[in-house]
């Protein structure tokens, strides 16, 4: 039986898999490196479109060079604007997946992280802009250099969203030292 690292983003690759079928739109708030994206991709397939946001160049870059090596650039649209402004570049009730991954670039500059404000404006825009059945991802990640003021902050906000229209499931690594990095996902069901 082959050994699984079960990191986050794995684990969130798992759970929303099931929620993405080819043709689908989705979208990439945190672009990073562009393992989301490229992820992403995969699902919508050929007649599929991923739109990915992310706030720095560095990031927009390195995840064009990954998704261009595996042939998705046409699948994809790389938006260099914050993700708060989600619904200024897709229509209300229209996607399948959202995929956060929280906190900083890896290998970019520590001090550029999300922040709350802009979190819960993207989260509540993406929201509006998911479909019946679609799913939210958030990879929450605090301490070190995050610190824990967007945790802190946005568990509350998920907490109060109207029951009727979502589920909420987070999950946690229960036995992991160090502050581990929380999933959450959202599925809207009206």
């Amino acid at each position: 039986m082959e050994h699984k690292r079960y990191q986050i983003t794995q684990w969130c690759h798992n759970f929303i898999k099931d929620y993405v079928q080819e043709g689908d739109i989705c979208v990439d708030a945190t672009v990073g490196g562009g393992n989301d994206t490229k992820f992403l991709c995969e699902l919508v397939g050929e007649t599929g479109t991923v739109i990915g946001f992310d706030i720095q160049k560095e990031a927009i870059k390195k995840a064009e060079e990954k998704l261009k090596s595996h042939h998705f650039l046409k699948r994809t649209k790389l938006i260099l604007d914050g993700h708060e402004h989600i619904a200024n570049y897709v229509s209300p009730n229209s996607v399948s997946c959202i995929v956060f991954n929280l906190g900083y670039f890896p290998g970019g500059d520590h001090k550029i992280t999300t922040q709350l404000a802009t979190t819960i404006q993207a989260v509540s825009n993406g929201l509006d802009c998911l479909k019946v059945g679609g799913i939210m991802s958030l990879c929450i990640y605090s301490g070190g250099d995050s610190g824990f003021e967007e945790k802190e902050g946005l568990l509350p906000f998920l907490q109060q969203l109207d029951s009727k229209k979502y589920i909420v499931i987070m999950s946690q690594y229960y036995n992991r030292p160090n502050n581990p990095p929380i999933p959450v996902f959202i599925i809207k069901i009206k």
